[in-house]
């Protein structure tokens, strides 16, 4: 998955900051394993060895470095960018499935034996699927010993430890400290608000906020998402209970307050606002991929490190697709938030204008046919849609292959390529679904002197691949479609 040595060896030398996630460097004289940017002088080239995953690291008995602290650094692109067994694996242990439903589920989720993953992900990885879950407790752990004043029993537990010894064991090997050590190095002149945690979600730069944060809002369905003092807020579906995100772009990271009704749901909740505003990516291979065409050379070099924005729940983005169906954004936003103001599950949001979570599949499949504002077409769209999400026909997630999940949608009435490939990109994740059907796409094409008519341009973005998802938000932002306009 790594680099060679030779280009390890050379990134850390220059703390180059784009590969922190890719690999990790481990010092064979320290005992200690770091991010390629770590701050420190680099160790001679002979005392690194190099590991593809934190946990690799752990296993092999190194701790985490405390300057440039490594478990903190953006997650592998690699996962955001394939649909192999590693890649959905990796997207379910960020997922939290391990913890809750162990290897055999993580197993039975991908359709594959526990001793099937734990071989590929020992492969790529250097270790298997506890040890990675270990990894991600660890990591949870410290967040909440550094931003909370929980008792550290409550954070054992929260963190997903199964005792106070496990806990206690784990932080000291990892950090070399113990959690009351961990507390103690904080900054005591932290802003730490009761029942809500800050913390800072790390990227990869460049990152251009206004398409992803811009189309967040201007797609807002009311009492679920809402833009309000600089930050974008909405509600989560989480599997223990329900959270508030609101999350506000800064110049080096996105700053986020989560509001838990359960603290064990902190890892997810982390991951699932990472995967949406796709904070993974690696921008610099996308936009020098994308300038290869002198028609989208300008646009990249305008603003470049856009984002796809995606979604925290795959089943309500597919529910939405539909409600958007040849509608305008407002319209779809209107049927939107009847359904939830009618079968959404209330909150309670003192900061705020968040009333709903959104509607789960099994709440939508109760809703009578006549009840719904739309033609009749769309409604058998949306009670087939709903009905197979809700009973496990249709199952769209984190562990989703691509095309298989394209076949089952295609499939559905009512469904064409240009919904089935909004949710592929927005909702799967997949970085090279492509919208040549789409009218902004089009006319955006034949401003810049793009072919098009959908097959010749779908010709021409070969060229674009594996980042046609990418090219798409550079093609919506042009000045003659600007963000408010994108489709739902």
């Amino acid at each position: 998955m790594h680099l060679d040595r030779e280009h390890c060896v050379r990134a850390v030398q220059s703390k180059d900051a784009r590969f922190d996630g890719w690999f990790f460097t481990a010092v064979l004289t320290t005992r200690i394993y770091c991010r390629p940017s770590c701050p420190v002088a680099p160790p001679k080239p002979g005392n690194m060895t190099f590991y593809p995953s934190a946990a690799a690291c752990q296993q092999a008995g190194f701790r985490a470095c405390k300057r440039c602290r490594p478990d903190t650094s953006p997650g592998s692109p690699e996962w955001n960018q394939r649909a192999d067994l590693v890649a959905r694996a990796m997207r379910l242990i960020a997922d939290g499935v391990v913890d809750r439903e162990g290897v055999p589920g993580l197993a039975a989720r991908l359709g594959y034996s526990p001793r099937q993953v734990e071989r590929q992900l020992l492969a790529e990885l250097g270790a298997g699927p506890l040890a990675l879950a270990r990894a991600q407790r660890a990591q949870t752990a410290r967040l909440l010993i550094e931003t909370t004043a929980l008792p550290m029993a409550e954070v054992a537990f929260a963190a997903g430890f199964s005792s106070i010894r496990t806990f206690n064991d784990t932080v000291r090997e990892v950090f070399a400290l113990s959690p009351t050590d961990l507390r103690d190095r904080r900054p005591k002149t932290a802003h730490r608000t009761p029942g809500a945690l800050a913390l800072r979600l790390p990227f990869r730069a460049p990152l251009n906020p206004d398409n992803l944060f811009g189309h967040l809002a201007a797609t807002a369905v009311p009492g679920v998402e809402e833009w309000r003092d600089g930050a974008y807020r909405r509600t989560l579906r989480l599997p223990y209970g329900h959270g508030i995100a609101a999350l506000t772009p800064k110049p080096d990271h996105i700053a986020c307050r989560l509001t838990l009704s359960d603290l064990r749901d902190l890892p997810v909740a982390i991951s699932r606002c990472r995967r949406m505003l796709d904070l993974d990516a690696d921008p610099v291979a996308v936009d020098d991929q994308l300038r290869t065409d002198p028609f989208l050379a300008p646009l990249v070099d305008k603003a470049p490190g856009r984002r796809v924005p995606r979604t925290v729940d795959e089943a309500e983005f597919a529910v939405r697709a539909v409600l958007g169906q040849q509608v305008s954004t407002a319209a779809a936003r209107t049927h939107a938030a009847r359904l939830v103001t009618a079968h959404g599950t209330p909150v309670d949001d003192p900061e705020g204008g968040l009333t709903h979570l959104f509607p789960s599949p099994e709440a939508l499949a109760d809703v009578p046919p006549d009840s719904l504002a739309m033609p009749r077409t769309r409604r058998t769209t949306f009670t087939t849609l709903v009905g197979q999400l809700a009973d496990g026909t249709l199952h769209l997630g984190v562990e989703s292959d691509w095309t298989e999940a394209r076949a089952k949608l295609l499939a559905l009435p009512g469904f064409g390529p240009w919904t089935v490939d909004v949710i592929a990109m927005r909702a799967l994740g997949d970085p090279d679904a492509f919208l040549p059907t789409d009218l902004g796409i089009r006319r955006a094409a034949q401003e810049l002197g793009l072919p098009g008519t959908p097959a010749a341009l779908t010709a021409r973005a070969a060229a674009w691949r594996p980042w046609r998802a990418y090219a798409v938000q550079y093609l919506w932002a042009t000045d003659s479609h600007p963000i408010n306009f994108l489709p739902v």
